[in-house]
């Protein structure tokens, strides 16, 4: 599949990889994938986009927000209302769960432990994002994955990245619109 992507998107791809091994991880997650989308240099349409929705000047705050989601194990938004909604008070657990065993304890991936290549592999999540642009890119009628392709995936797979973008502003329908124009309402429907 990798052969399928332009080499903005292979740069998203490694720029991934390069932010797992900054910060000791040994797995790149979709949100190593994100951070390194928004660290791409402008000049191409997903820049463009991304500038245009804020992201770009909002970058420290998308960080944090992907940082806190990690202190919750994880946890979406909506998950966190879900466990409210029947009494359970996740700041209160992760509080004395990182009393207990320190901070970011519920984060998870706090070893430094590699493959045998010592390159950090692709989670699950990670994985699921790119085919996912896979599928948005054929859906779309494009023969190749470009950074687009990725962004608009990361929008439409629920969990902690796509609740993050879309407290920045960031939902498909503004990625897409953003991205496209009123023209990608076409595509929009067909990548579904």
């Amino acid at each position: 599949m990798f052969e399928r992507f332009t080499a903005d998107a292979r740069a998203v791809v490694t720029g991934a990889v390069g932010q797992a091994r900054r910060t000791g991880s040994r797995s790149v997650t979709e949100e190593h994938m994100l951070l390194a989308l928004l660290d791409r240099p402008g000049g191409s349409r997903t820049s463009f986009a991304v500038t245009a929705l804020g992201l770009t000047d909002r970058r420290a705050s998308v960080e944090t927000a992907l940082a806190d989601a990690a202190r919750r194990g994880g946890l979406t938004k909506a998950d966190t209302d879900a466990l409210a909604g029947i009494g359970i008070d996740v700041t209160e657990i992760v509080a004395r769960v990182e009393g207990a065993h320190g901070e970011g304890a519920l984060a998870g991936d706090r070893k430094d432990r590699r493959g045998r290549s010592g390159r950090p592999s692709f989670n699950r999540g990670a994985k699921t994002v790119l085919e996912k642009s896979l599928r948005i890119a054929l859906g779309r009628g494009d023969r190749f994955i470009g950074e687009e392709h990725i962004l608009l995936a990361f929008t439409v797979i629920p969990g902690v990245v796509a609740d993050v973008l879309a407290e920045h502003g960031a939902t498909h329908g503004t990625v897409t619109r953003a991205l496209y124009g009123d023209g990608g309402a076409e595509g929009q429907a067909k990548a579904s």
